[in-house]
C-alpha cells in the first residue's frame, strides 16, 4: 500500500519546522512580553464541551471521536436502522477534538477557579482540528497561537490586544491591516430593522461580505428570510460608516437612538478606537498623547466573525502587502461576556485573539520574509580530514560551551564534495576542516562565500558569532 496521510494534514521538513518555529517563538515572545501566561489543554475534549458553542455551522466541522470497544454496542438500533446518524452520533461518540482553544479554555478557567489570579492572562499555542474543505491557507490541522484575559471588563484589555496584534506583525515584517467592530452594534443594527430575534442569522449573512461582498450578503440575507427592505436598510448602514468619513460616523450613530445596545456598542468602540487618535463618533480628531501604531486600525461595520460566543468587540487582521497575495484573515478574536457559565461560572467577561500560524508562514513565504538565518539550524560543520577525533571533538566542545549550533561529520571516509554538498543541502553557513592533527589553526570556509581561510583556533568563537 502507498503511504498517504489525511487531506488537509502535512508533514513538516527541518526547515519547513525551523521556520514555523521562527514564526511560534516571535508570537511567544510578544504574549510574554504582554504578560501573558501559558498553559496546555488536551487534543480532545469531552462532546458536551465543544457542541453548540460555535453555531450551527461550527458544530458541522466538530471532528467525532468512536468509542472505544464495541461501540456499536451501545448504539440506539432504531437510528442505527434508520441511518439516523446525526442523533446516532451521540450514542457512539462521547468524545471530539477541539474545534479552537477558546472553548477548552472557558473549561479550564471553570475547572481550575480557586487556583487562577484574576484577571488571568494565559497563552497557548497549540494545534486544533475542523472537518473542513481543505484549500489554500485552510487546513484540518492547524496551529492556533491564542491570548486571552479573561475576568475584566475593562476595554484597556482591548487596546492592549491591539498593541500586541501591531507588535507580532512588526515583529513578522507584514504590513497588515487589523479591522474593529462590536457585535453590540450588530445587535442594535438587528433592531433598527425589526428583527431583534433573527441577530444570529444577521451575523451569518454579514459573515460572508468578505467573501462574497454586498451581493453574497443579501442573498444569503434573502435566504435567511429577511425582506427587501430589510436588506436594503443593512447595506446602507454599513456602506455609510465605511466610507470612514467622520460625518458618517455621526450619522451613523445616530440611527441607533432607540437602542441601547446599539449606543452601548459605539461607546465602546469609541472608547477603544480614541487610544489610537482615531476619529470618534463625535468627528473629533486628537493626536496627542496617542498610541502609534505601526500597522492600520480601522472599524469595519460588516465585521461579524461567525461564532455565536462572541458579544462585544471583534478583530480580524488582513495583509496589506504588495509582496502578498493572501487574501483570507491571519488574526481574529473577540470579547465572550458569559462562555464560562456555559459550565458554571457565571459572569465572567474575557477578551482574546488568535493568530494563524499556518496562515502566517504561507504569507512569510510568499513574501520572501523569513530572515536568511531561518533555515539554518546547524552554524558550523567540523569536517576531520587529519582522523583526530580528540581534537575535532575538542574544537565541538569549545564552539558549544560558547552556545553555536555544530556538529561533527560522523564519516570522514566520504569525499570532500560530498561533505560540502552535505553543509549546503543543510543550509550549513560555516565549515572548519581538520587537515592536520594536533594543529593550533584551521581552515574555515564559508559556504555562503566560498572563502576560505586559515585561523586560529583561539579565535573560532569570535570569528563565528
Amino acid at each position: 500500500m502507498k503511504p498517504s496521510i489525511p487531506k488537509g494534514t502535512r508533514d513538516f521538513s527541518p526547515i519547513e519546522m525551523v521556520k514555523r518555529n521562527y514564526i511560534f517563538d516571535t508570537i511567544r515572545d510578544v504574549f510574554k512580553k504582554f504578560g501573558f501566561l501559558p498553559i496546555e489543554t488536551p487534543s480532545m475534549e469531552n462532546s458536551a464541551t465543544l457542541m453548540g458553542k460555535y453555531g450551527e455551522e461550527g458544530d458541522k466541522l466538530i471532528f467525532k471521536i468512536l468509542n472505544s470497544g464495541d461501540f456499536l454496542k451501545e448504539a440506539d438500533q432504531e437510528l442505527l436502522a434508520n441511518k439516523d446518524s446525526k442523533r446516532v452520533t451521540s450514542s457512539i461518540s462521547e468524545k471530539a477534538l477541539k474545534y479552537d482553544l477558546t472553548v477548552p479554555f472557558a473549561r479550564y478557567v471553570v475547572m481550575h477557579q480557586n487556583e487562577i489570579t484574576f484577571p488571568f492572562k494565559r497563552y497557548q499555542i497549540q494545534p486544533v482540528w475542523r472537518a473542513d474543505r481543505p484549500q489554500k491557507g485552510r487546513y484540518r490541522e492547524f496551529y492556533q497561537c491564542d491570548a486571552d484575559v479573561i475576568g475584566s471588563n475593562s476595554l484597556l484589555n482591548e487596546v492592549e490586544l491591539i498593541m500586541l496584534i501591531d507588535e507580532v506583525f512588526t515583529k513578522l515584517g507584514v504590513k497588515v491591516k487589523i479591522l474593529f467592530n462590536n457585535r453590540k452594534i450588530l445587535s442594535g443594527i438587528a433592531e433598527e430593522i425589526g428583527a431583534p430575534d433573527k441577530f444570529h442569522d444577521l451575523v451569518y449573512s454579514l459573515d460572508v461580505n468578505d467573501k462574497l461582498g454586498a451581493f453574497g450578503v443579501s442573498q444569503e440575507m434573502t435566504k435567511r428570510d429577511f425582506s427587501i427592505e430589510q436588506i436594503e436598510k443593512v447595506d446602507d448602514y454599513i456602506r455609510k460608516v465605511n466610507n470612514k468619513a467622520p460625518e458618517s460616523f455621526r450619522s451613523f450613530s445616530e440611527l441607533f437612538k432607540n437602542s441601547a445596545n446599539g449606543q452601548r456598542g459605539f461607546e465602546e468602540l469609541n472608547s477603544v478606537m480614541n487610544n489610537f487618535g482615531q476619529y470618534d463618533f463625535n468627528g473629533v480628531l486628537s493626536q496627542e498623547n496617542k498610541i502609534k501604531l505601526f500597522n492600520k486600525l480601522e472599524i469595519d461595520i460588516s465585521l461579524a466573525r461567525g461564532l455565536e460566543y462572541y458579544t462585544g468587540a471583534i478583530f480580524e487582521v488582513k495583509v496589506e502587502d504588495d509582496r502578498s497575495s493572501f487574501t483570507s484573515s491571519i488574526c481574529g478574536g473577540g470579547r465572550y461576556d458569559d462562555l464560562t457559565g456555559i459550565f458554571g461560572l457565571p459572569n465572567m467577561s474575557g477578551v482574546g485573539i488568535s493568530f494563524g500560524a499556518d496562515r502566517i508562514y504561507d504569507v512569510l513565504e510568499e513574501a520572501n520574509l523569513f530572515p536568511k538565518d531561518a533555515e539554518a539550524t546547524t552554524k558550523l560543520l567540523i569536517v576531520d580530514y587529519a582522523n583526530d577525533i580528540p581534537l575535532a571533538l575538542s574544537i565541538l566542545k569549545q564552539v558549544h560551551d560558547a552556545n553555536i549550533s555544530a556538529e561533527l561529520y560522523p564519516d570522514e571516509t566520504k569525499k570532500f564534495a560530498k561533505q560540502m554538498d552535505y553543509a549546503e543541502a543543510r543550509r550549513i553557513p560555516f565549515v572548519v576542516i581538520l587537515s592536520k592533527s594536533n594543529s593550533n589553526e584551521v581552515e574555515l570556509k564559508d559556504i555562503r562565500s566560498g572563502k576560505r581561510e586559515t585561523i586560529s583556533l583561539s579565535e573560532l568563537v569570535d570569528f563565528i558569532k
